[in-house]
């Protein structure tokens, strides 16, 4: 990866295409600094632990943005959600899959309608997280102000913070390298290395203290990470390749013998979507919970702690729910009877597979077997980190807050590897000569 950049910062084109990025980068760790106003950040970290993995989940793709109460605080979930939307009801709705087909001007039409419904989900996630701070006692503001322009502040403040950070999204998208909204993704995950460096050393020093049980616990993590990214490397490259044999055609006077090829069916096809819808449902009844805060004993009470992030059922519903989506997202991504009637039309097909009905059978049985590897893997990756912090409680009561780890790990290695495969493919571009050279 290293040697990648050293050769990429040697091209000129490709050196302003990085320090572009990096400029954009810095811009988004600045405004991550920024406070909101009327907001006091001491009682967030409550409010965040009542509410659960929603509010969790939402200050990890934020880089801690939300839990220091910042401008960037709901980062560009709203985008994510927008986009994921956008995508089901191309499916679902006959106008919008005519726009997909148009080609760029049709894409444009739906970049357009996605980034109107960003602002509106920024609108209603802005306006439920002022509510759940109003709740925790987190707003503050003087005699001069009331609450309803604290309200209007807040809320219009993290709406226009979230549309800032898709514009930068888009101008590294256009100008720097890789996807801009992946790399703002990347350098809010980064961000909290240090944090995550720092409780390690916390967890030394307490060894060192006389908990004794941490001098295992610290290498075992260590170990755990390396394993996981390795996992998702091998995820992330894995991949199933379908071959293709096209008949021989005659062009004019001239007969072209016919060309073997195949069709690459990744093991990670959905990336980290499933992740995302999972935590987005499963992390509601916690956030309702910290609107109502039920009384300790109650049905609510005992409701909502079957979802806490933190339980076994939490776990169990989390790893068949990414399962579940994983399947749901590759169905609307790929279309086994359409990519038969292309192969049918350009007179190819699968070696010992007849064209039509039995060769769309063929890939989807491909397609269902590839995304099973990949969803287990992927909600393996997901859950263990919860699975882990309960056995450590179980075993010591040594509580480790490794839940969201999983999802951080996959974001951060899944577009590290994206972006050098970037990177490498503009190194060859720029490494051929062309015809006239």
């Amino acid at each position: 990866m290293f040697e990648v950049f050293s050769k990429a910062f040697g091209i000129k084109d490709l050196k302003r295409k990085l320090l572009f990025t990096f400029l954009i980068i810095l811009i988004y760790r600045m405004g991550s600094a920024i406070p909101v106003p009327f907001i006091d950040a001491s009682y967030i970290e409550s409010a965040i632990n009542q509410a659960g993995s929603f509010l969790g989940y939402l200050d990890v793709m934020s880089g801690g943005g939300l839990s220091t109460a910042t401008i960037f605080a709901l980062s560009i979930t709203p985008y994510i959600n927008s986009s994921i939307i956008i995508q089901l009801l191309t499916v679902a709705i006959p106008a919008l899959e005519r726009l997909k087909d148009e080609g760029e001007q049709g894409r444009k039409k739906l970049s357009q309608i996605t980034r109107y419904l960003t602002i509106i989900l920024a609108l209603i996630q802005g306006t439920g997280y002022y509510l759940l701070l109003r709740a925790h006692y987190a707003v503050k503001y003087t005699r001069d102000f009331d609450g309803i322009f604290a309200a209007v502040i807040i809320v219009a403040t993290l709406t226009a913070g979230t549309a800032f950070i898709v514009w930068l999204g888009e101008r590294v998208s256009e100008r720097g390298i890789g996807n801009g909204i992946s790399i703002i993704l990347f350098a809010g995950m980064v961000s909290r290395a240090p944090s995550a460096i720092m409780s390690l050393w916390h967890m030394i020093e307490a060894a060192m203290a006389g908990k004794y049980e941490f001098y295992a616990y610290v290498p075992i993590i260590v170990v755990i990470f390396f394993a996981m990214v390795v996992l998702i490397v091998v995820m992330h490259l894995g991949e199933r390749r379908i071959p293709i044999q096209y008949a021989q055609r005659v062009v004019g006077r001239k007969m072209y013998a016919g060309q073997s090829a195949h069709i690459p069916v990744k093991v990670s096809m959905s990336g980290v979507m499933p992740i995302i819808f999972a935590s987005s449902i499963l992390g509601m009844p916690s956030m309702i919970s910290g609107f109502l805060q039920p009384e300790q004993g109650t049905f609510w009470y005992d409701f909502f702690s079957f979802f806490r992030y933190d339980s076994w059922s939490y776990a169990i519903i989390y790893f068949f729910l990414i399962i579940a989506f994983n399947f749901f997202y590759v169905t609307i991504q790929y279309n086994p009877i359409e990519i038969a009637n292309n192969l049918r039309k350009s007179n190819g097909s699968i070696p010992g597979i007849r064209p039509g009905k039995a060769t769309s059978e063929y890939i989807s049985k491909v397609l269902w077997r590839i995304s099973m590897v990949g969803a287990i893997g992927l909600a393996f990756i997901a859950v263990f980190p919860i699975v882990f912090s309960k056995i450590t409680l179980y075993i010591s009561n040594v509580h480790l807050n490794l839940a969201l780890g999983g999802t951080s790990i996959v974001i951060i290695v899944g577009v590290a590897l994206e972006t050098v495969r970037v990177i490498e493919s503009q190194l060859t571009m720029q490494k051929h000569k062309g015809f006239l050279s």
